[in-house]
């Protein structure tokens, strides 16, 4: 059989920005097409001063390449198989004049090698990493594959920066560092793999604002909410080079140093991280809460910045029940009860240092805030907490799963957190696959709304383990199999950054959201917050030590259940 195959590519060198619907007033200049026997080289001059190229290296040789064609004369006997292999490699030489402060950045790399070397590399790294993470494995096969998916797309998306392994938002639109979505992950396996949280708390530590700068929305203190390396945001076309419109990474970063040493007992690092953590408690003290009423508010001071910089932080995400939205400064609901859980974290570590005095002060701030939190949020009739209060003060009353993190947070009493729990398995939230952010019978509901209806598997799975954190076991269970029965009718199992927030019908799968990115960090790391949830699993890796002249002896500190503690020496 004789055939002509032949390959078509370009390079136009699209910001990732203008891939999502963006417009440029101009763009840099394209080089001369390299092309030899195997190999084509389509570079890019930027504006911002760097080159970009794109190395395609085809073997066998083509019969014919140009620098938008590859031809392949192909003859084939009967049952005859042959392989034709292409490999593609991004190179970025940056403009020496320019100090860039992504952490991803390298100079031009050699060209692509082949195939089976590359996929051979990327094996060893995958059973390396495998050799050592901690394991979980289940009797039900379909249930063992959902759990190696969320692994490997974690362990796809988490990048070995200077600092340590930080774990990439998401594929394709966020594959690059985020401050919330980083904090979040390592969150949800903390568990398993604590080693990710270091890495998380160390890179957002190296890149805490130390300065106010309104077009970055930086102040001191304040966490990273993400930052891009692209062309645009290099030359500010937009603000997202190093953009810390976020007002929860900040709460959250305490919180997951607080976690990290509960997880582990690492007081050096902790050592090193507490300038951080003051700083960072800092900024909610000072900046966080500017009219001082107690409660944690944003208002964007870039003029292009975020308008909502909660984890819903699309345009029309928080609004009244007359579907009016809300205007600055806003108090979201979860955000204080991230802060209520970052005074406490706080607290504990600065117990751990000594610190008795700032200890006493914090924990006394996380119990006036949790009062005033239950006064001013609660609304009775809606069985929920309101979803924030606008710049009037006014609540918003509107039914969203913002309130049901606050369970995980641990700010709800325990008296209300029964009717928040019946609601959140109601119909109107519960779609039988997950808990959508925006009740069915709100008046912006849209099961295909991105923020306003959609079900979320991180959200699903922070709420999980907030029910379990109250004794709500079943409702977590509930949760854990709705998000399982739905990873079963999606491609791999791979849990995507969302999907549509229809109701569970029978023979049928949830309706895929059409450009989520999939994979996502938190919602792969879902899965294993899940089993923690419904497992009720909980690492206290603070022990007591006592050394003796020829041995060490360990005290158990404390044991819930039938569990046997085995000490190896």
């Amino acid at each position: 059989m004789s055939v002509v195959l032949t390959l078509h590519f370009a390079a136009d060198y699209a910001d990732i920005y203008q891939v999502r619907g963006m417009s440029r007033k101009a763009r840099g200049s394209d080089l001369p097409p390299e092309v030899s026997a195997a190999r084509a080289v389509l570079g890019y001059h930027g504006l911002d001063g760097d080159l970009r190229r794109t190395v395609i290296c085809f073997d066998p040789a083509p019969a014919g390449l140009s620098a938008s064609n590859a031809r392949f004369d192909v003859l084939l006997a009967p049952r005859e198989e042959r392989t034709y292999n292409v490999a593609i490699g991004c190179e970025r030489e940056p403009d020496r004049a320019r100090s860039l402060p992504h952490p991803a950045r390298s100079d031009v790399r050699e060209s692509p090698g082949s195939f089976e070397i590359a996929r051979a590399e990327a094996e060893a790294d995958l059973e390396r990493y495998s050799a050592w993470s901690c394991h979980l494995h289940t009797s039900n096969a379909q249930v063992n594959a959902w759990v190696k998916r969320a692994t490997s797309d974690l362990h796809m998306l988490t990048t070995e920066l200077p600092t340590g392994p930080y774990p990439y938002a998401g594929v394709p639109w966020f594959n690059t560092p985020f401050g919330r979505d980083g904090i979040i992950t390592a969150l949800e396996c903390l568990w398993l793999r604590p080693a990710l949280a270091r890495g998380v708390l160390s890179y957002l530590a190296s890149t805490q604002a130390i300065e106010t700068i309104p077009e970055q929305d930086a102040e001191p203190g304040k966490i990273l909410h993400e930052t891009r390396n692209g062309e645009m945001a290099t030359l500010r076309e937009m603000p997202f080079g190093r953009y810390y419109g976020s007002v929860d990474a900040t709460p959250l970063f305490v919180v997951l140093a607080g976690a990290y040493y509960q997880r582990t007992g690492d007081r050096p690092f902790i050592e090193e991280l507490w300038p951080h953590v003051r700083s960072a408690l800092g900024w909610i003290e000072e900046h966080g809460d500017r009219d001082q009423d107690g409660f944690v508010e944003y208002e964007r001071r870039s003029h292009d910045g975020l308008v909502h910089q909660g984890w819903r932080d699309t345009d029309d995400a928080v609004f009244h029940a007359d579907a009016a939205l809300a205007e600055a400064p806003i108090a979201l609901c979860e955000v204080q009860g991230y802060v209520y859980a970052a005074w406490r974290a706080g607290a504990v570590l600065a117990k751990a240092r000594g610190a008795v005095d700032d200890a006493a002060r914090w924990s006394q701030r996380a119990a006036a805030l949790r009062e005033r939190f239950e006064q001013t949020f609660w609304c009775e009739d809606l069985g929920t907490y309101a979803l924030a209060l606008d710049g009037a003060k006014r609540p918003c009353r509107v039914r969203t799963s913002n309130a049901g993190q606050c369970l995980f947070t641990g700010i709800v009493s325990q008296g209300r957190a029964g009717q928040l729990a019946r609601a959140l398995l109601g119909a109107d939230f519960f779609s039988g696959w997950g808990v959508r952010t925006v009740a069915a019978s709100e008046p912006r509901y849209n099961p295909m709304s991105y923020h306003n209806g959609a079900v979320w598997p991180h959200d699903t799975a922070l709420i999980a383990q907030g029910l379990r954190r109250y004794g709500f076991r079943e409702q977590a269970l509930r949760l854990w199999t709705g998000l399982f029965e739905a990873a079963l009718s999606f491609d791999q199992y791979r849990m995507p950054e969302l999907f549509c927030g229809f109701p569970q019908s029978p023979g049928e799968g949830p309706t895929l959201y059409p450009v989520a990115c999939a994979p996502q960090a938190w919602a792969a790391a879902s899965v294993f917050l899940l089993f923690q949830a419904c497992l009720g699993l909980e690492v206290d890796g603070i022990l007591l030590l006592l050394r003796h002249d020829e041995d060490v002896g360990v005290t158990v500190l404390r044991r819930e259940g039938d569990v046997r503690v085995l000490v190896a020496k």
